[in-house]
């Protein structure tokens, strides 16, 4: 038989049950007026915020939204891709049309430009000269230039001469330029030894001034000795251990395009300088057998390799080589080049620095803008013809 619950617990549960089932009720009844009362509190505390207090309020809300949005823009690059980079440059002694061709060509980047009569050595103009005259940055890809030429002299390679890249893949020295294949350079530069490549390095050039009494100018690095913290391989293919200025790219390609002489740069700063100017040879290279070889490997980098963004005419020659990397969280963007106008040639070279955005190809782009700036101004009119350097010895630096 079932046991009955005692009397004082359904006395409990009629209690408890009898407060659930009246509570919302009682809640719905009290709810207009507290509804009432909370509107009208609302009413009274708007009509005391006063219109100082709103802006106020919001600036403190925008305050506070700007600083979280800075925290969360964080950059990995120590350099910004875009900035006035003529400020500070002294303009005496330029080709002020030469400039102008630079700085339009450049536009808004973080970089430099430097032009140079490759017939002189004469610096026509120098954007950015706090950045040109800088002790250097790696070379990136450039530093395959003289590693070709080294091949080339060595009768490591020909022009045309393929070789194994990867299994069953080859490339010739022509497409490996053009491409910029680290590869093929990695290679060529293990066949030629570290004592080869710093020789014919240092006979363009690298690791010493290549200008001739330029206030402020430094010099780049190039190693005494073998790399002990990187491979020979990635020295040769894109420069690392070794810093490269500008002026030192430029001054390199003024012999490839004048057929072998190596002059100081020069950078006249008054119309008294520019009047009184005489060349002045660095060394005679002995390169003119492995030129046309170098040049048509630089020709191909513009016309289909990785600085198409050079070309600016059809019938107009560009000789270049990009080269892009990072070093110490900054991208750099390298371009050196050379047309062939007889006396309308110029050497260009350009450096870009910062994050995003930066690379040799745009460096190139800026180059063939200039190129054709220039081409459009009237600069080679009234151009004046070159004179002869004299011959300095060769210095101990290059000799073996």
């Amino acid at each position: 038989m079932r046991k009955r619950a005692p009397r004082w617990f359904v006395v409990l549960l009629s209690c408890l049950f009898s407060m659930f089932t009246a509570w919302p009720q009682a809640a719905g009844k009290a709810s207009p007026s507290a509804a009432k009362s909370s509107t009208k509190k609302t009413a009274s505390a708007s009509k005391k915020t006063t219109p100082q207090a709103k802006i106020s309020a919001r600036r403190t809300i925008a305050k506070a939204a700007s600083k979280k949005n800075v925290r969360s823009r964080y950059s990995p690059w120590s350099e910004p891709t875009f900035a006035d980079s003529t400020i500070g440059d002294d303009l005496s002694g330029e080709d002020l049309a030469v400039r102008e061709a630079a700085v339009r060509a450049l536009g808004p980047y973080n970089g430099s430009v430097v032009v140079v009569d490759p017939q002189t050595g004469r610096i026509l103009s120098m954007v950015n000269q706090k950045l040109a005259l800088s002790s250097g940055f790696q070379p990136c890809s450039t530093v395959k230039l003289p590693v070709a030429l080294a091949g080339l002299s060595e009768h490591l390679i020909a022009r045309d001469t393929p070789v194994r890249i990867e299994g069953t893949v080859r490339m010739t020295l022509t497409e490996a330029l053009a491409r910029s294949n680290n590869a093929f350079f990695a290679i060529l530069g293990n066949k030629l030894g570290f004592e080869r490549f710093s020789y014919y390095a240092r006979l363009l050039g690298l690791g010493e001034k290549a200008g001739y009494e330029i206030e402020g100018e430094k010099s780049g690095y190039f190693p005494s000795e073998p790399p002990t913290n990187t491979s020979l391989g990635m020295m040769c293919s894109f420069g690392e251990g070794i810093s490269l200025t500008p002026l030192e790219l430029a001054a390199m390609l003024t012999a490839f395009s004048n057929g072998g002489t190596l002059y100081y740069l020069q950078y006249p700063r008054s119309l008294q300088d520019v009047r009184n100017f005489v060349p002045r040879v660095k060394r005679h290279l002995s390169i003119e057998p492995w030129l046309e070889d170098l040049r048509s490997s630089m020709q191909a980098a513009v016309e289909y390799g990785t600085a198409r963004r050079a070309q600016y005419a059809p019938e107009e020659a560009v000789f270049g080589k990009t080269g892009t990397c990072t070093e110490r969280r900054t991208h750099l963007g390298w371009f050196g080049s050379f047309n062939m106008g007889g006396r309308n040639q110029l050497v260009v070279v350009v450096l870009l620095t910062g994050g995003a955005g930066v690379s040799g190809p745009t460096a190139a782009e800026i180059a063939g803008n200039f190129y054709k700036n220039i081409a459009q101004s009237s600069f080679f009119a009234r151009r004046g013809g070159s004179v002869a350097g004299p011959l300095l010895s060769l210095e101990p630096c290059c000799l073996r």
